[in-house]
Formats: structure tokens, C-alpha cells, sequence
């Protein structure tokens, strides 16, 4: 055993510490088309203050560090690129606090969303928060870190625009609060202070969130969804712009996708709803579906689907398609929702050139402010040329937001590189020196967001 090898299982003690080659292969890459690189090490810690004893010893020894959460990014965001320590974050899974009647919740990085949904559901039934609908695993800190968005997206925005405070170890091991916690007045607010958070996605290059500070929301006691199916894709963002002027939904997602093969060239909207009484219900669904929508259906413009009910969130990952060997990864973009039929034809271009069934999905944020575009490729993991098909789609698409005059969500080095190339030199110039300032020795999660 080396030195630093021994430094760490001292840190977070034998079992919790690991360079074995077996384990450090399962921490070489993630469920993307991204290639695999080996850490040197990997530690799960169970406190703040291992975590800054790792820091500490990383920065004096020049390692690389990387901070994972649920490991689900797809798009090789915490893969080691330049090997060093992977801190697997998993074990600081506390729920530290709720405050019912200001509704949020104080909880370690390695929360899960499925974890604070199972907790709130037994303690604060009337409580919810914003579901990424990505797999369970996933953790709070790590979507909105990506600056994620979940099923309260269009009243409330990005994950990220839910924070109410943030505790960050930066590169060198010291403990940063941001909020109305960096004056002990607890943890409710990120105003009015000065803004000093430079952490929410810089994917750990930055610093280290240890715990988080997240808005919840009234959690209605009954939900359902309905669905509208258009043909023309040009009537996509008019019929989006008169549902959200409703105000009175949670969650719009619109998609297309070649399978099953009668399904293709046909445009999803589904609304979901939420309320606290058969009364409340009946009347949402009467202004949407019959005043809003019905005009469309009645001109037979438009089909209706029906309304189903149930206290199940929607999981946006169910409109993909999965071939044999179940992999899929895709290009998301924050785009303006009047670009939605040239995303879904030139995204459809782009899937078949490569072979590819298409599955395009949009997810409204804000009252319309913007759309969270997902064009999904899926591939054979056990088959070279079906990665490789997938990789270039992917590369393809990046390109494709930027030229659609969008940003494109979440980056792999390759996009990250695109945004770079374009960036407003002033901007990407405060970066760097931003960058400098907090890692001046490039320790943290290298190879991403490097500004040359």
C-alpha cells in the first residue's frame, strides 16, 4: 500500500477505501458512450470533515479530485479523466432537517431524489419537491449541480433556482457557506447577500457541495395527466404558449418518437395536474382541456388521449427507446420553446443518418421562458459500431443546439469545448480567473471546464 493509499483508509477507515483494480473499474466510467478512465482511488466518506481531510491531502500532493453522486450524468461528467481520487458522496445521506411552514429541507449531498420523495411522502405528505424524473439514485446535489429541472419545472424553474443555501469545501479544505447560513440566521434564503456561488455547474471544478438547502412545495392530494396528439409540429409552441398561460399546471413535457412505428411523426403534449379536491381538479381540467384545448380537437387539429389519474410522477426517460443491450444517452439543450419544430425535424435527421430510431422530448421551464430539449440516442453496450454511432449523433447534436441558437445542457467535454469556442471572451476570461482563484492547482475534477 502506498502512502496516500494509507492517508485515505486512515481518513475514512479500511473498508470505506479502495485501489483495487475490480472496483476502481466500476468507477471508470458511467452508463453514457463516454470511454473509460481509471481513478487511482476511491473513498466513500461519511462526513464534512473527511472531506476536507481528502481535499487537504489531494491539494498537497497534486491529485486529482473527483466528486460523485449517483453517478447518472450520462455524459462522462464524473468520470476521472485525469485518473486521482474518485469521493463517492452516497454515504453523507442524512436528512438533516424540514422546516414545514417554510417549506424546505436541509439535507447532505448524497440524498437522493427518490430518498427525500420516500421521506416526505411518511413524514410531510403535504410537502413535495421538484422530480427530476431520472432513476431514484439520483441525488439532489448532483441535479443541481447540472442545473437539472424536474416536474415543477414550469411554475418554478431549475433545480437550481430552488436553492436556499449552500455549505461547498473548496479546493483547499475549507468550509464555505453561502445564504443566510453564512450569518447562522439559518438556512432559508440565498438573498440578500452579496452572490457568491460559483459552484452550481462547474461540475465540481469549483469545490465540493457537502449539504444543500432546497425549497419544497405544497404537494397536491390529487394528480393526473392528460395528453393532446397534433400531427403538425408548427402548432407545437402556440398550443404550449395557451396552456401555460393558464397557469394552472405543473408539468408539460411535448415529445416524438419513431417507436412504436404508428406513433411516428406524432406530437405528445401531456399536462399534468394537480389539486386538492375533485372540485379543484374539475375546474383545471375544464379550463385547459375544454377552453384552451378543445378548440384544436373540435377543428380536429388535434387528438385527445384522455385523463388518467394517480399520485405517480412522471418519468420523462420512459419516452426513450432502448435496443438490445439498454443503452441510451442524449444531447440536452435550453432552447426557446418557438424552436421546437425545427429541433424535432433536424434531430429526426440526425437519428436516422445514424441509423437510429428518433425520440425528441421537450420539457417546459418557467412559464414558457424556455424548453429543456432532449434528442436520445439509443445503442447496443456490448457493440463498438453501435457506441460509436451514437457518440458521433451525440457530437452531431451539440453542434445542432448552438446552431439552433441554444445552450446545450450538462456538456461533455466535447460540448463544453463548442460553448468555449464561443463564448463571450470577457465572460470566459472571468472564469479562468475565477477558476485560478478557487484551484490553482487544477486539482478538481480536471479535464472539465478547462478554459485555455
Amino acid at each position: 500500500m502506498d502512502d496516500i493509499y494509507k492517508t485515505l483508509c486512515r481518513i475514512v477507515g479500511n473498508e470505506h477505501c479502495s485501489n483495487r483494480p475490480e472496483e476502481l473499474f466500476i468507477y471508470s466510467f458511467d452508463l453514457g458512450t463516454f470511454e473509460p478512465k481509471r481513478p487511482d482511488y476511491v473513498v466513500a466518506p461519511k462526513s464534512v470533515e473527511e472531506i476536507q481531510a481528502i481535499v487537504r491531502l489531494a491539494n498537497e500532493n497534486n491529485i486529482p479530485v473527483i466528486p460523485l453522486g449517483g453517478g447518472l450524468s450520462l455524459a462522462g461528467l464524473a468520470v476521472p479523466l485525469k485518473g486521482g481520487i474518485i469521493i463517492d458522496l452516497k454515504r453523507m445521506d442524512k436528512i438533516i432537517d424540514v422546516n414545514e411552514k417554510a417549506r424546505y429541507a436541509l439535507i447532505e449531498c448524497g440524498v437522493s431524489q427518490g430518498q427525500l420523495t420516500s421521506y416526505l411522502e411518511q413524514h410531510y405528505p403535504h410537502l413535495t419537491h421538484s422530480e427530476p424524473g431520472a432513476p431514484p439514485a439520483a441525488t439532489m446535489a448532483g441535479n443541481i449541480m447540472i442545473h437539472g429541472q424536474g416536474d415543477l419545472a414550469h411554475p418554478y424553474g431549475f433545480t437550481s433556482d430552488m436553492i436556499c443555501g449552500l455549505e461547498v469545501v473548496l479546493p483547499h479544505g475549507d468550509i464555505l457557506r453561502i445564504g443566510s447560513s453564512a450569518i447562522n440566521a439559518g438556512w432559508f434564503s440565498m438573498h440578500p447577500l452579496p452572490d457568491l456561488n460559483v459552484f452550481l455547474g462547474w461540475y465540481g471544478t469549483t469545490g465540493i457541495i457537502t449539504k444543500l438547502s432546497i425549497k419544497l412545495f405544497p404537494a397536491k392530494k390529487i394528480r393526473g395527466f392528460g395528453t393532446l396528439v397534433v400531427e403538425d409540429e408548427d402548432l407545437v409552441p402556440e398550443i404550449i404558449y395557451r396552456i401555460t398561460h393558464t397557469q394552472l399546471c405543473e408539468d408539460i413535457i411535448a415529445f416524438s418518437r419513431a417507436i412504436p412505428p404508428f406513433a411516428s411523426g406524432l406530437h405528445h403534449i401531456t399536462v399534468n395536474i394537480g389539486a386538492d379536491s375533485e372540485k379543484e381538479l374539475e375546474f383545471k381540467q375544464e379550463i385547459i382541456w375544454d377552453d384552451v384545448l378543445g378548440e384544436y380537437i373540435r377543428q380536429d387539429f388535434a387528438g385527445y388521449l384522455g385523463f388518467k389519474r394517480g399520485l405517480e410522477r412522471p418519468q420523462v426517460s420512459k419516452t426513450s427507446d432502448y435496443k438490445k443491450g439498454g443503452g441510451f444517452e442524449y444531447v440536452g439543450g435550453i432552447m426557446p420553446v418557438e424552436t421546437y419544430p425545427i429541433c424535432y425535424k433536424k434531430g429526426r435527421e440526425i437519428s436516422e443518418r445514424h441509423n437510429i430510431p428518433y425520440t425528441v422530448t421537450a420539457r417546459v421551464i418557467g412559464a414558457a421562458n424556455s424548453m429543456m430539449f432532449a434528442w436520445t440516442y439509443a445503442f447496443n453496450r456490448a457493440e463498438p459500431e453501435s457506441i460509436k454511432q451514437a457518440r458521433e449523433a451525440l457530437h452531431e447534436t451539440d453542434g445542432l443546439v448552438l446552431e439552433l441558437g441554444g445552450v446545450i445542457w450538462k456538456p461533455g467535454v466535447y460540448g463544453q469545448r463548442l460553448l468555449m469556442e464561443r463564448l463571450d471572451p470577457v465572460t470566459k476570461d472571468l472564469m479562468k480567473k475565477i477558476k485560478t482563484l478557487l484551484d490553482p492547482k487544477g486539482i478538481m475534477n480536471p479535464g472539465n471546464w478547462e478554459i485555455f
